[in-house]
């Protein structure tokens, strides 16, 4: 039987890179899946649905407002009974840019999305994951979160938030069977990458060269969604507070080449 029957899993960015390889994943296993995207992508995100056909549908989900979180919470209750797992995994990168020359309005919009839209989301679910007897809650961070980066301040700073979220989160909810745990992605091979995050700036994908790394290449969605599927899988039912990095050996700095040992 496939892992996830009878489970309903609400995924924010449900059409970007990761969004999308969690979503197919999920389904593949046997779990309904409610799409989150916002406006601009809810064509999309209906197309996807449409192409999974049953057990999918797609939700108008811009994660930093309450009443969205309200509707796609129900949509999910009403349409499928019940909504076990919610993967927190929209998120928005900014242009590389000082603090001393970071606008206000970039800094609001980065906790907006990356912190406030996980702790909405965390407390949008938490009746409907009660009502169903437990749950599972994953926060998409990041390596950023285990550092400082120049020119990035915005997002390291929203990303550590996200520890701090899932931390108390996992201590709150623990005795109500709702384990929230947190993944660490390094270099992903996604647009987010490979894209500039502004016209006239290079990608992300410039300045890392995965050659150093114990594990010399790019991570793939699919590496981050199986590490996704264990932690919200029942073989991981000792797991909360949990914070998995996934980089390929980035944080542990230059490995030694092959051969020399």
């Amino acid at each position: 039987m496939p892992r996830f029957t009878h489970q309903t899993a609400l995924i924010t960015g449900g059409t970007g890179g990761l969004g999308e390889s969690h979503v197919r994943a999920y389904h593949a296993e046997g779990a309904n899946v409610v799409i989150g995207s916002t406006p601009n992508g809810l064509g999309k995100a209906t197309e996807l649905a449409a192409e999974l056909g049953d057990r999918a549908l797609a939700a108008r989900l811009d994660v930093t407002r309450e009443d969205d979180w309200a509707a796609a919470v129900a949509t999910a209750e009403r349409t499928f009974g019940t909504l076990t797992i919610l993967v927190n995994n929209a998120g928005v990168q900014h242009p590389a840019t000082t603090i001393e020359q970071t606008g206000l309005a970039l800094w609001e919009r980065t906790f907006a999305i990356n912190v406030t839209g996980q702790f909405l989301g965390t407390r949008a679910v938490t009746p409907a994951m009660r009502r169903a007897g437990g749950g599972v809650i994953v926060n998409i961070g990041s390596t950023m979160a285990h550092g400082g980066t120049a020119l990035y301040a915005p997002y390291v700073a929203s990303k550590w938030a996200t520890r701090g979220l899932t931390l108390s989160a996992a201590l709150e909810l623990g005795r109500d069977g709702i384990r929230v745990n947190a993944i660490h992605p390094g270099v992903i091979s996604t647009k987010l990458i490979h894209e500039p995050a502004a016209p006239g700036e290079r990608p992300i994908s410039d300045f890392y060269d995965p050659k150093p790394f114990a594990i010399p290449r790019l991570g793939d969605p699919a590496d981050v969604t199986a590490a996704l599927l264990y932690l919200t899988s029942p073989e991981a039912s000792f797991a909360t507070g949990t914070e998995l990095v996934l980089d390929g050996g980035l944080l542990l700095g230059p490995a030694l080449p092959a051969g020399v040992a």
